[in-house]
């Protein structure tokens, strides 16, 4: 998973409406404190600042929150893995009404799940 995805996702985690601005990817408290917050609008145009508005929002926390994203992306690269490798949507539509086919694509995806077992 992307650091910037990551950050994002654990950004909307910790306060789903939050505007702000990145450049590059937020990896660090030195990182973190050149975001520019969206504060409000001020006819059309918005109203940043530097200064982190939002008390529940903190790089510990953010960056907490990332860990545990990344964990959680980690723990499913099996499936990510079995996805790749299992049969295809039009293979399965033949195997309807072939039975050949069928035990072909039952037999595939058995030696995927052993390839790629669940952890």
């Amino acid at each position: 998973m992307r650091n910037i995805e990551k950050f994002w996702s654990a950004i909307k985690t910790l306060k789903a409406d939050v505007q702000a601005t990145v450049s590059g990817d937020v990896t660090s408290q030195e990182d973190f404190d050149k975001i520019e917050w969206t504060t409000g609008e001020d006819n059309g145009t918005a109203i940043t600042t530097t200064t982190n508005p939002h008390s529940e929002i903190t790089w510990d926390l953010v960056s907490a929150e990332m860990d545990r994203l990344q964990t959680e992306y980690d723990a499913k690269e099996y499936q990510r893995k079995r996805k790749a490798e299992y049969p295809t949507i039009e293979e399965l539509v033949v195997a309807l009404y072939d039975t050949e086919d069928k035990l072909a694509i039952e037999n595939k995806r058995a030696e995927v799940k052993l390839k790629y077992p669940k952890p």
